[in-house]
């Protein structure tokens, strides 16, 4: 069976809802799913050509999932900080402290000197 974008975003989206039925957050249906899909990938890499994916990025997914706490695995992965720094980092670059409230404006640019 040949892999598609859609068909494992459908999956992921069925194997999801059966993880939120859960009272307790869970992660277990997902993590099985990824886990088959990547066994999958490593028996059968021709079905998934029509994916820009390696078996790498699929263990990525995978340990990320099975971490305590998925979110900061990922935003960990992807900024270097958890999910709470990342956003209290952009929390206090839209903070102005004049007026002790939350006022959004853009990110002032640093200058730098051009070579030409």
């Amino acid at each position: 069976m040949m892999y598609t974008k859609e068909l494992l975003f459908s999956e992921f989206k069925e194997v999801t809802k059966k993880d939120e039925k859960s009272k307790k957050p869970s992660y277990k249906h997902r993590i099985a799913y990824l886990q088959s899909l990547k066994e999958d990938f490593d028996k059968t890499p021709k079905n998934f050509s029509n994916i820009n994916i390696s078996s790498e990025q699929l263990q990525n997914l995978i340990d990320d999932w099975s971490a305590p706490k998925p979110i900061d695995a990922f935003y960990t992965r992807g900024f270097g900080m958890t999910y709470a720094e990342k956003k209290a980092e952009e929390d206090a670059e839209y903070f102005d402290l004049s007026k002790g409230e939350k006022v959004y404006m853009k990110k002032k640019l640093e200058k730098t000197d051009t070579v030409h």
